[in-house]
């Protein structure tokens, strides 16, 4: 039977299907690069530092060097010498130590901070001018080029060698988890007294070219040193090497690192990939293992980007090509073996040679090419899939036409509105009013800033049903914001006679939005003042509680029943109470002030019992992004 001509037409010519394949080849590699070129775009170093823990505490560490000893004051040192090593107990000790032809003494506690008397402090301070190049003491403090000698200790105790040091915790970088990983080699030309003990060590190491893995960062050079666990430098406790002299013959030639292990203050300790605890290695533990893989010459090396990107092209071009070819049972396993694959190509290097390649960008695309591309796959085998696409199109469109509509006419009512408040501002400055005209034209200044404010939580609801609010995070004081609301509604307070009484707890800067924070407290103020019978009293509270910051406000008003507590913060609710006053309000306030603070990642919550008042409760966390953050429970 012969084809119709009309069916004929439709059918391609191999030389149209090469081309048509070509053509989706191309735009595979298209899409693919692409993909590729967004990912890498991506900051996912959390996910590449929690990779690189794993395989650092994987793989076997290093042998170390012996060219290092560690002394710590503990809890032990401190019942047998009766208090923490003061300068009598540190001058004993390096006198013992300089016996015993150590190489050098490194104090990480800062020795300003040692107590002892003046005579004391001056007889270390001479046993040291007359050894030098004998003690340092390595402090955490940062001087620019040119201020270095600033960094130098008053007599008597000019004469120790001070050195600046610093252990990088990954805190507003990297992978933000204050994980130590790296270690500062110089800092604007300056080498640190690391390096300078390494170089001693390893005199290859005086050409900074030749350090491994060295990378610059904000003026400074670092390496991210190869990790050993706790207790693989020698460690030794203060008081057996004072009076135990078998001890002094295993610290011969080496660098003697000296400093505590109290557990009475988190900065002399840091995390390690080995643990995430506060307390995790001693600060004095970790400058020796920084010494010693400096000394080894095993410092980690990072792949440079470019190797990063076409990995993540590779894989993503795999992904692309699976999902759109094979079955999808075939097509996962595929995939599945792919990202074991991506493991073992990661591990196998950091294992062998200390080479790290960071996997998040080609895990990503896997992620994202898969389920970016099954949807489109589906389009073309589903006929549905082209019917809801339109239908979610509609809705959108409803959406945006729903949301310019709240916009253009809130936008057109504050016009006049604004032009109300300027003539009502002209009038009352007039000084021909009567008592009855100017009350008139102040009642209409207060509608009208009624008006506006119900009109602006009307801007902001139009803004949350269409996801438009965006954090604006600055690091801001709370208690500077609650100043500044209780100072705007002061003129409401002396009008009813009332009085605010704050109690405003000291506070570190939190991140924030201050717009919104701003909102969420003058909507709570706001409430508190004109619920409140006139001359009573507003309590309001800051608390710093450790990781949340804490803001309440008290009233002396009728309070909430308690049936209508558990919609106290639904849209457009207000109580029979409030509805029965003659308050006005929009029944949005409330609603915004908790979708503004559960947008921080916070909390809010109100405590009453109807006829004894209200307390509304705010916590919000120290930092944003974090999911560790622990509220108290209602």
């Amino acid at each position: 039977m012969a084809v119709p001509p009309a069916l004929k037409s439709k059918q391609k010519s191999p030389e149209e299907r090469r081309w048509t394949k070509v053509l989706h080849l191309f735009l595979r590699l298209v899409i693919a690069f692409f993909l590729s070129l967004v990912i890498t775009q991506i900051k996912l170093d959390y996910i590449d530092f929690y990779i690189y823990d794993l395989w650092m505490v994987s793989k076997p560490h290093p042998k170390p060097t012996d060219t290092s000893a560690i002394i710590l004051a503990n809890l032990q040192t401190v019942n047998s010498l009766g208090s923490v090593p003061n300068f009598e107990h540190h001058l004993e000790l390096v006198r013992k130590l300089t016996d015993a032809k150590v190489k050098r003494i490194v104090f990480l506690d800062d020795l300003r901070e040692i107590e002892g008397t003046f005579e004391q402090k001056e007889m270390f301070g001479n046993f040291v001018k007359e050894h030098p190049g004998k003690v340092f003491n390595l402090i955490r403090e940062f001087k620019i080029k040119g201020q270095v000698e600033s960094l130098n200790f008053p007599p008597p105790l000019d004469a120790i060698q001070v050195e600046s040091v610093s252990h990088t915790a990954d805190t507003q970088i990297f992978a933000n988890d204050q994980v130590t990983r790296r270690t500062n080699l110089s800092y604007q030309g300056q080498d640190f007294a690391i390096l300078k003990f390494a170089q001693e060590e390893n005199p290859s190491l005086k050409d900074k070219e030749q350090v491994r893995g060295r990378f610059e960062f904000m003026e400074t050079e670092q390496v991210w040193f190869n990790y050993m666990p706790r207790f693989s430098i020698a460690t030794h406790e203060y008081n057996d090497v004072i009076v135990r002299a078998e001890f002094l013959e295993l610290l011969r030639d080496r660098t003697i690192f000296v400093g505590n292990d109290l557990n009475n203050n988190v900065r002399n300790y840091v995390r390690t990939p080995y643990s995430r605890e506060v307390n995790a290695m001693t600060v004095t533990e970790a400058h020796a293992i920084m010494l010693d893989s400096l000394i080894r010459n095993d410092a980690i090396i990072r792949a440079p980007e470019w190797i990063i990107f076409l990995l993540t092209l590779l894989i993503t071009i795999l992904t692309v090509h699976v999902v759109l070819t094979f079955r999808p049972l075939k097509g996962l396993v595929i995939i599945l073996g792919t990202t074991v694959g991506l493991a073992a190509l990661s591990f196998i290097p950091f294992l062998g040679f200390n080479y790290w390649i960071p996997i998040a960008p080609p895990l990503l695309a896997i992620f994202i090419s898969y389920y970016f591309i099954i949807p489109y796959r589906l389009i073309i085998e589903n006929r549905r899939s082209w019917e809801y696409y339109q239908s979610n199109k509609l809705l959108s469109q409803v959406e945006e036409l729903k949301t310019n509509f709240i916009s253009m006419m809130s936008h057109d009512l504050k016009t006049p509105i604004a032009r109300i408040q300027g003539m009502t501002d002209v009038i009352v400055r007039g000084e021909k009013l009567t008592t009855q005209q100017r009350e008139a034209v102040e009642t209409i200044k207060h509608s009208s800033d009624d008006l506006l404010k119900f009109i602006n939580s009307i801007l902001n609801y139009g803004k949350i049903e269409s996801q438009g609010v965006v954090l604006q995070i600055q690091s801001r004081d709370l208690n500077e914001v609650v100043e500044d609301v209780i100072r705007k509604h002061d003129f409401m307070v002396k009008l009813k006679k009332m009085q605010i009484v704050a109690h405003l707890e000291p506070q570190f800067p939190i991140q924030v939005d201050p717009e919104l924070i701003r909102q969420v407290l003058s909507n709570l103020v706001e409430n508190a003042i004109k619920y409140s019978p006139d001359g009573t009293e507003i309590r309001i509270q800051t608390k710093d509680l450790g990781e949340y910051v804490r803001f309440e406000v008290t009233d002396q008003g009728p309070g909430i029943p308690a049936d209508e507590l558990p919609n106290i913060f639904m849209k457009f609710f207000r109580s029979k109470n409030a509805k029965a006053s003659p308050i006005k309000g929009s029944g949005l306030g409330l609603y915004l002030a908790k979708y503004f603070v559960e947008l921080h990642q916070g909390k809010i919550w109100v405590e009453s019992s109807y006829g004894n008042g209200a307390t509304f409760v705010v916590e919000l966390p120290m930092e944003q992004g974090r999911k560790d953050v622990k509220g108290t429970r209602r």
